[in-house]
């Protein structure tokens, strides 16, 4: 179909200028939030009941853990930025965690205004204890499509939340 500028039809409207409906069954961000929230209350049982962790205590902990793995730190905006979470939900999660003695922070000798957070040893155990389990959950979920459906996914999972970082008015680079 060659269209000018003048008569093109916008993705957003219908032919006669009006807005669509919206589909919620058919909207992606919609379909994305909803798939994320079904799969964080099935995991957060399994965090909740075994290791009395909530969803943003354990995706700090995600990253923390897999950094100190790499032999490196962190503070809390670096955790804000790697978990992709809202600065609020970081700083409870953190304090709700020091708190329980799964983390320390410390004062940088080399910054003095900057903290630096480790998982405590009671951190790294319960790290190293959830981590299996996470992993099991992720094969199981897996496990309903085949190998080159599971490729695609995750090329498609990394090229969406590149545009989606595109778009985020945030400026934070999760």
């Amino acid at each position: 179909m060659n269209m000018t500028k003048n008569n093109e039809i916008k993705a957003s409207e219908d032919t006669t200028g009006r807005p669509m409906p919206l589909h919620l069954d058919l909207f992606i961000p919609y379909r994305l939030s909803v798939l994320s929230n079904i799969v964080s209350r099935s995991v957060a049982r399994l965090y909740a009941q075994r290791f009395d962790l909530t969803i943003p205590e354990w995706r700090v902990m995600a990253v923390m853990g897999l950094e100190e793995e790499r032999g490196g730190s962190m503070c809390a905006n670096s955790v804000v930025t790697r978990t992709a979470m809202d600065k609020v939900q970081v700083s409870r999660a953190l304090s709700r965690m020091m708190q329980s003695g799964l983390i320390n922070r410390t004062t940088d000798p080399d910054d003095r205004r900057r903290s630096v957070l480790r998982l405590t040893e009671k951190g790294r155990r319960t790290y190293e204890e959830i981590v299996p389990a996470a992993m099991k959950y992720e094969e199981e979920l897996l496990e309903n499509l085949t190998l080159d459906e599971q490729i695609t996914l995750e090329r498609l999972i990394t090229k969406l939340t590149k545009a989606a970082r595109a778009h985020d008015v945030s400026g934070d680079e999760a």
